[in-house]
């Protein structure tokens, strides 16, 4: 892949403040999307892992990253997980939450280094991305909810793959088209 930049160092000229505005409108942004949700157990489907695709694919790897680390932090006592939940009410969730500050670095990192030139491998780097956080989640309910793996894998991972594919292709379309418009 050829050296690129993220999305928003072609919209906008970096600075720290512009940096801190970035940041906390996806932490924002992340919020939002959680609350949109369909409650199954232990985890319910949100619109958060798409908007940790496209923010991170738009921000890089670094404010990407720092967003969803912002988006933690704030759960620590605002209601901003799913279900207007804090940290301390998403347990079952805990490693999928974790697993989007990996997903976010992955997804930041090849956006920035061109893969969102191409459908193909902005695809595949968003599907490996779903990927991680899938491992990390399924991982907490094994390790934090002493399930075995096959429970885990139907419970944190099967009822998702419909969605998050479509989620792909949605943040794919998105990312794509909107690079090839700020080029």
């Amino acid at each position: 892949m050829t050296k690129s930049i993220a999305i928003a160092d072609r919209v906008f000229e970096r600075s720290l403040a512009k940096d801190a505005l970035l940041i906390t409108g996806a932490v924002a942004i992340i919020a939002l999307a959680a609350q949109i949700s369909i409650p199954l157990w232990p985890v319910p489907v949100t619109l958060s892992t798409f908007a940790v695709m496209v923010l991170a694919a738009t921000l890089g790897s670094a404010r990407g990253s720092l967003s969803i680390v912002g988006y933690l932090t704030a759960g620590i006592g605002l209601p901003v997980f799913a279900n207007a939940a804090t940290l301390s009410a998403v347990r079952p969730t805990f490693g999928y939450l974790l697993g989007f500050l990996a997903a976010a670095m992955i997804i930041g990192y090849f956006a920035s280094r061109g893969a969102d030139r191409s459908p193909l491998r902005m695809a595949a780097v968003f599907t490996v991305a779903s990927l991680v956080i899938y491992v990390f989640g399924a991982g907490w309910l094994i390790i934090g909810f002493g399930m075995t793996a096959t429970q885990a894998l139907m419970a944190g991972v099967v009822p998702f793959l419909l969605g998050d594919a479509l989620k792909v292709v949605a943040a794919t379309a998105l990312i794509t088209g909107v690079r090839k418009l700020v080029s």
